[in-house]
Order: structure tokens, then sequence, then C-alpha cells
């Protein structure tokens, strides 16, 4: 028999605390709704008190969860825990998950003393079970806390009410062994232990993050925090598909079970990689574009034997197709349909429309479109409300500069036009745009990816820019690397004005986070 482990994803609040991978109120409804249609026990949505925009992305997800418990981050704090409250009681299954940092070093940060943080949990919970009766507590920098004050503060949270009780290894600082025998010792030792369900919540910062979650569940977790991609803070988190994988593929020695549809695992990776501006990493495990792809010739041959020679799991079981895209610019809607929805991607007859001319276009410029193509057309993030776009860019390039960039940019549906220099191709287009759209923004990150092999390859360009505290992301792909690059740079600043316009004097500020929210 199997025990199920609950699947507490956190993409949406520890996820986007990762410095730049701030996502707007539609896309952060549009990751929850996928979350919750592939399984997910557990949404923790954002940190309501934070914004008056993370409040209210919270409040939607919480109105449109269907199966997924929604869950919200507090302060110990009764102002925190009231917020909270407001937001995820729309759900059908809220949760409220408080916090608070019990080891020396965050002790220190509040000033109080074990006795004053002993009440302070107890009141905390309290109020929250109130309002609640599905209450979450955490001890942030469990696995840095002294043992006695730890289990002194996790029974004081299960008396008040609490449960869930989280263990959250929030700098990545403990191993395997000392994960599990933390969970194996505080469910043996803490009085009514076997009346709540210990969680863990483990940072990546050794690289051990998976493996701590692991060891945590053979000691008694039956709750796991993770994230799509492993997205977070420093060095992350642990990733949801790396432990769900493990645990379906290694039931011989770890016999349990989750409730996630592994087959939506890369669409929705794919997706958090492109709303949070974080390309995935070539070799990352499950999600990687290398996860299932075999060069070395000894491979190549014991995979065309038996592909049980060199992967534990099959492409399928993740989601991949495995194929390339047998279409060309002779195909038709219906074939194009019909791939997508192989994809992951149902289109409606509009949306499908503008796939499909962009799909033409690509098709008459490139001699092969593959997967990762179609892929890229359909994420492309630019909006018919977008303030500035595109018209028409040249550019001359050589080795004897300085390059030159000539633009038509349309501005609140006027056309302009100029011409600017750089040092090279990408900067004399990035100065046209600035001369058009005079602008204070600060370009934080440019990366360059190809989406598929050969010389014709589309170039994924990610542009991450900053203003006033606002982070926004932008990403295009192109053939053309410049054209791409051009077009991700217009992307962000759209979406900077778009943030620019929801900070103007009188309306609440959406993007303020605070410092001491993450666990």
């Amino acid at each position: 028999m199997t025990d199920h482990v609950l699947i507490f994803d956190t993409t949406l609040r520890d996820g986007e605390q990762s410095p730049g991978a701030t996502m707007t109120h539609d896309e952060k409804v549009e990751i929850a709704e996928m979350l919750d249609e592939m399984g997910v026990d557990i949404i923790e949505a954002g940190f309501p008190i934070a914004s008056e925009g993370d409040f209210n992305a919270v409040s939607e997800i919480a109105k449109r969860s269907k199966t997924a418990q929604i869950c919200g981050l507090s302060r110990a704090s009764f102002k925190d825990i009231d917020r909270c409250w407001e937001a995820v009681k729309h759900s059908q299954r809220p949760r409220i998950h408080t916090f608070i940092g019990t080891s020396p070093l965050h002790r220190a940060i509040p000033n109080l003393d074990m006795d004053e943080m002993a009440e302070r949990i107890h009141d905390c919970v309290t109020h929250a079970r109130n309002l609640c009766d599905n209450v979450q507590w955490s001890s942030m920098d469990a696995t840095r806390t002294e043992w006695d004050f730890l289990k002194r503060t996790v029974d004081i949270a299960i008396k008040a009410g609490a449960t869930t009780i989280n263990i959250p290894d929030t700098v990545g600082y403990t191993e395997p062994v000392e994960s599990a025998g933390l969970i194996r010792r505080l469910i043996a030792e803490v009085d009514s232990a076997d009346t709540v369900i210990f969680s863990t919540h483990c940072h990546n910062d050794l690289g051990m993050a998976t493996a701590n979650s692991l060891a945590a569940v053979q000691g008694g977790a039956r709750q796991i925090e993770c994230t799509i991609n492993g997205l977070g803070e420093r060095a992350g988190n642990t990733a949801l598909e790396e432990v769900v994988m493990a645990l379906k593929v290694r039931k011989d020695i770890m016999p349990f079970e989750t409730k996630v549809n592994t087959r939506k695992i890369m669409n929705i990776s794919r997706r958090v990689a492109t709303v949070s501006g974080f390309p995935v990493q070539f070799n990352k495990a499950i999600v990687g574009k290398n996860a299932f792809a075999h060069e070395s010739g000894i491979h190549q041959d014991g995979m065309l034997k038996n592909r049980e020679t060199f992967e534990v799991m099959r492409p399928e079981d993740v989601g991949l197709a495995g194929t390339t895209l047998p279409l060309g610019k002779h195909s038709g809607r219906a074939a194009l349909r019909a791939k997508l929805s192989v994809l992951g991607f149902e289109m409606g007859d509009n949306e499908l429309k503008d796939v499909f001319v962009r799909f033409k276009d690509l098709a008459d410029r490139k001699k092969e479109v593959f997967d990762d193509d179609l892929i890229a057309l359909v994420r492309q993030n630019n909006s018919e409300d977008d303030r500035l776009k595109l018209k028409d860019l040249t550019v001359i390039c050589g080795m004897n500069g300085p390059q030159k960039a000539d633009m038509v940019l349309e501005i609140d549906g006027k056309d302009h036009a100029t011409s600017a220099t750089g040092d090279g191709p990408v900067d004399a287009t990035f100065n046209a745009v600035k001369s058009l759209f005079a602008h204070d923004a600060r370009l934080q990150l440019y990366q360059v990816h190809a989406v598929t092999e050969g010389t014709d390859a589309q170039a994924t360009v990610s542009v991450r820019m900053e203003e006033d505290g606002r982070i926004a992301t932008g990403q295009s792909a192109d053939t053309d690397t410049v054209v791409a690059s051009a077009k991700a740079y217009i992307n962000a600043l759209n979406r900077l004005l778009v943030r620019r316009e929801k900070t103007a004097p009188g309306v609440d500020t959406p993007e303020i986070r605070y410092t001491d929210a993450g666990e």
C-alpha cells in the first residue's frame, strides 16, 4: 500500500520572489489554472499583504480554483493573517500559511526572546485557526534552529490549531540524512504529532533541495513544497518536476503517490520559463532540452536497441511528443491545430488564426519547423493593447563600425522613424528604441537562445528591465536575432508601462514585496 504525498506548489509566491521573475496578474491566474489542472494539491498563490496587486491575484485565483487548495502567506501578525484570509476565503478549500523565523539569526530580526516568540506563535496560529480550519505554520530557518526550541514551537503551533507543520530549510543548509532525521525526530517526540501533516520546504543553495525533500518524505513528511523548474530565490527551490518524477520512477524504494498528471509537466515548465524570463538550462533534470537527448555513439546504439538502456522514464511521461514536426508551408490549419493539441495547446479559432499566420511566415523562412519552433510561436507575448509596436527594422553591421539601425516604431497608434548607431547591431537597435521612446529603464539581463538547430534556427531573446524598483521581462522569437531582440526589448517596455500606469498617484503599488517574506 502506498502513502499519498501532497504537492504544495509555491511558484507564484516563493518562485516569484526570485529577482526579475515578477509575473503579471493574468500570468499568475493562468499558471494557477494550469497547476490546478495538473493535479497539484495546494497552490500558494501569493503574499496578499505585500501589495494590492498580489491581493487581487490571490483573490482571483481563489475564486477560480476547482480542486486545489488555495493558500496565501502571512507573517506572524494579525494584520497579515486578516489580509490573507480576505484573499483566500473565496476558495472552496482555503488555507492560511503563517510563519516566523525561529533560528537565533532570525529571532534577532524582530528582537524577540524565546518566550516572546513562543507567545506570538500561539496567538497568531490561534487567530488564523479562528478564521480558517486549514492552517499551516512554518518555522522559518528550522534547520538552523536549536532542537529544544524547535520542538517547543512546533508543539505550541499544533496545540494552537495548526493542521500542517512546515519545516523549511530556508538557506539550503541541511543534507539528506539530517533532513530525514529532523522530521523523524519531531514526529517521535512532539505531542500530538500524529494529528498534523509534516511538510518540507527546501532550497538549493548546496544543490541538495530535491534530495533533502525526498529524504524528509522518507522520514515521515507527507507534503513537499516546491516550484516549477525549481524557480526561487538565490539557487532556487525544490523542483516540482524532479520530486514528482523521482517518486513515480523509484516506487521500489519510495512507495509514495502524488496526484500530479506528469504529462502536463513540459507544457507548464515552458510557460513558467516564458512568463518569468528564466530559461531552463539545457541539462536541467526532467525538463531541460537535453534531458532526453543522446549524442554518444554508444548511447545512441543502446537507445536504438532498447530505450531503457539509457532512459529511466519515457519522454511521453512528462508531456514530450518526442517527434519532429513534419509540417511546412503547405500545411493547413487542421494539421497545425492537431499538432498544437499534441503539444498541450488547445486554441480557439481566433487564436489559431493568429498563430497560423505566424506559422506560415516562419515556414517560408525555414526548411524544417520543429516542435520547439511552434512552442516559441505560441508563446509570443505581444498584445493588441501594447502601446509600442515594431513596424520596421533595417540594420547595417560589419567589422567597420559603428553599426546602424533604421527603425519605424508605432507609439500609441502613430508611426515614428529614426536612425541610431551603437556598438553592435543590438546596441544600435536598443538605442533607436530609446531615441523614439525616451525612458529611464535599465537593462538588467539580455539572453539569446537558439530554439532549434541550424543556421535558420529561431532565436529566443529574453530581456529584463528595471525602472524605479519595478522589474519586467520581455521575450520574443525570430529567425533574425536582432529582430527578436528588438521585439523582446519593446515587450519589456510595454510591461513596464502597464506597471507605471498602475502605480500612478492614487493607485496602490502592485509590486512591493517584503524582503523577509521567503522561507
